[in-house]
């Protein structure tokens, strides 16, 4: 808890002072991870980097205390959850019948194409092993698809700030593994 600082440390905030806003982070971020992570366990830190997107584009029109700051960013926390559960049950998975890609085969080298696409499924998995579902996605579709953030964004129903998030955070998390096994070999 800030306690006294709080309205000193909201008004940097306000101002656009990083320090500022970082206190605020430091402040109430562990409990918002604590809150998604109970609820939506894989998803915790990118719907927590949601939340605190929409709470820095909206820390202008925001009036109260501490207590009320904190309300303020559980009930952004909240609505983030709920549109990720919405959107999960608008898109939920579905298994394909093999046999449906049976009229798609041509005259081609089959084996050949196989084995190049087996290699390269084997590569983006390997590459998404130690992403998050959504860091997946970015990446994939960012470096596989070479889509821009915008693309990207509408295909994946997130804002292109947070494609941004995702994809800083998977690289971040691909150069530690990276490193990681080159220690290890």
């Amino acid at each position: 808890m800030l306690g006294e600082s709080f309205g000193e440390v909201l008004e940097g905030a306000r101002r656009g002072e990083e320090r500022a806003f970082t206190r605020l982070y430091r402040d109430v971020n562990p409990a918002l991870l604590r809150y998604f992570g109970a609820q939506a366990p894989s998803e915790a830190e990118d719907l927590a980097s949601e939340t605190w997107m929409a709470a820095a584009r909206g820390l202008g029109s925001f009036e109260g205390g501490e207590g009320a700051f904190r309300g303020w960013i559980f009930t952004i926390a909240h609505r983030r959850l709920v549109q990720h559960w919405r959107d999960g049950s608008r898109r939920p998975a579905q298994a394909v019948d093999p046999g449906a890609f049976d009229m798609l085969l041509g005259a081609a080298d089959t084996e050949r194409e196989a084995l190049e696409a087996t290699e390269g499924v084997a590569a983006a998995r390997a590459l998404t092993a130690e992403l998050t579902f959504d860091q997946a996605q970015v990446v994939l579709l960012r470096v596989l698809g070479g889509l821009s953030v915008e693309q990207v964004a509408a295909a994946i129903g997130k804002r292109p700030g947070t494609v941004r998030v995702l994809q800083h955070r998977a690289l971040r998390r691909l150069a530690a593994q990276i490193s990681l096994e080159r220690v290890t070999r």
